[in-house]
């Protein structure tokens, strides 16, 4: 028990020094001032056309979820998954170094319904997957078309057909039971990216970006594959990292390019922080207490 705990909290500490250095780097490169300014420049209702984008793109991703759920026998309600789903990513983002959102997720699921914590966890893994392999697919259709960077065509789309077809087989060999809804988890998948990428355009619309937007979003993309793996707290500091970076590496404005990855974060943790409600209300999940 004390080990466990020694870890928690050395988790915890590394993901928070992490952020901190990465922010740290990020803010060597970019003047505050001018971050504010933006800020303080950038259109609202376009930043409120991409809030409504991004709470569209989880809609989607809870009912992808849900799929999966639905492949190992477990059949919740939308509304339901919904709101477990909120909570999870509340876990994820502000409580991070401790159980997690997914963690809390295939406890809370096997406490209430009996299910198997093995398939539980599968569904979510699967879930989270997906999510990666449609970031590859739009990630390489956005190589294809950028010219500059010198890529031929042939390589991302032989990755991403080879890849594909050996993900669908290993699914389908050893993985049978969630090979049934394939397609329409993917396809569920390649709707959430679409939706924020979505909503990384009107980000770039509210800061009254003039130019190209594809490289911009071709580094957004790369940010969320690498805000995928938990180093940092929520992705804050690793997103912003690949933005500085690749903004220089693109010959990018790296100070539109950091408030894209600011101001994406923002909205992430509003939509993060509304989980909190189940926190004080566990009634809603028809539970007396929700265990933290």
């Amino acid at each position: 028990m004390y080990k466990k705990k020694l870890w928690s909290f050395t988790k915890l500490f590394l993901k928070f020094l992490i952020t901190g250095l990465s922010l740290y780097l990020v803010f060597t490169k970019v003047k505050l001032t001018d971050i504010e300014e933006a800020f303080t420049n950038a259109d609202f209702l376009y930043l409120l056309i991409a809030l409504l984008f991004f709470v569209a793109s989880q809609i989607v991703a809870s009912s992808r979820l849900n799929t999966f759920f639905k492949s190992i026998g477990l059949q919740l309600s939308g509304v339901l998954n919904f709101k477990v789903y909120l909570l999870g990513m509340f876990y994820n983002l502000f409580l991070p170094g401790g159980i997690g959102g997914d963690g809390y997720k295939v406890f809370f699921l096997k406490k209430k319904y009996n299910a198997r914590g093995k398939d539980l966890f599968f569904s979510i893994f699967f879930d989270r997957l997906s999510g990666l392999w449609a970031l590859s697919m739009i990630t390489a259709a956005l190589i294809v078309f950028i010219p500059g960077l010198h890529i031929r065509s042939w390589i991302p789309i032989t990755v991403v057909v080879v890849g594909t077809a050996v993900y669908w087989l290993v699914v389908n060999f050893y993985f049978n039971q969630y090979s049934s809804h394939f397609i329409t988890t993917h396809i569920k998948a390649l709707f959430v990216q679409s939706l924020q990428v979505m909503c990384a355009i009107f980000l770039l619309y509210a800061l009254h970006l003039d130019g190209k937007y594809s490289p911009y979003l071709l580094v957004f993309l790369v940010s969320s594959l690498v805000a995928i793996f938990p180093f940092t707290v929520g992705g804050l500091g690793a997103r912003e990292l690949v933005f500085v970076y690749g903004a220089n590496y693109l010959a990018l404005n790296q100070h539109t390019a950091v408030l894209i990855s600011l101001l994406f974060y923002c909205i992430s943790a509003m939509m993060c922080l509304s989980g909190v409600y189940f926190v004080f209300n566990p009634k809603r999940l028809n539970e007396r207490v929700i265990p933290v």
